[in-house]
């Protein structure tokens, strides 16, 4: 199982993300967040509603 830091956000993203009681990466955010991490132009995520897709091309976004 991974983690939101094996991921490679910040540490003050981290920290945020330890304070609401994310612990865990769902699907959509393990696979997508290293991708636009490493700035790839095109993204296309697709998952069922609740599965953390905002927050998969949120992070990223303010991670920057």
């Amino acid at each position: 199982m991974q983690t939101f830091k094996e991921l490679g956000l910040s540490d003050d993203i981290l920290k945020s993300l330890e304070e609401i009681g994310f612990v865990t990466p769902t699907e959509i955010q393990s696979k997508s967040i290293p991708g636009l991490l490493e700035n790839k132009p095109d993204f296309i995520g697709l998952a069922q509603t609740g599965t953390g897709k905002t927050a998969a091309f949120g992070l990223p976004l303010i991670h920057f």
